[in-house]
């Protein structure tokens, strides 16, 4: 429970939830998602949607790391040539 009232409070993603608290990215994914359900349903629903929207957005977050990555190769590859 005490995962499910933090990811509300601060709605970060798994692996930074998992980060946060010392527990493993799969402990906390299985936590929020088949153990939360059956202590408490209503915080579940909850945490289902912030799961869900986490999920709906994966995909621009990995191409803005990706974007960002090669922004950064390219400027260490300017700096090499310059020298």
């Amino acid at each position: 429970m005490r995962l499910g009232e933090l990811l509300l409070e601060t709605e970060v993603t798994v692996r930074a939830l998992a980060k946060a608290t010392g527990y493993s990215k799969s402990t906390v994914h299985k936590d929020l998602t088949e153990r939360l359900p059956n202590v408490d349903a209503s915080l579940s629903e909850e945490v289902a949607k912030i799961l869900a929207y986490h999920k709906s957005v994966r995909h621009l977050r990995g191409g803005e790391a990706t974007r960002i990555k090669w922004i950064n190769e390219s400027k260490k590859q300017e700096e090499e040539a310059s020298k």
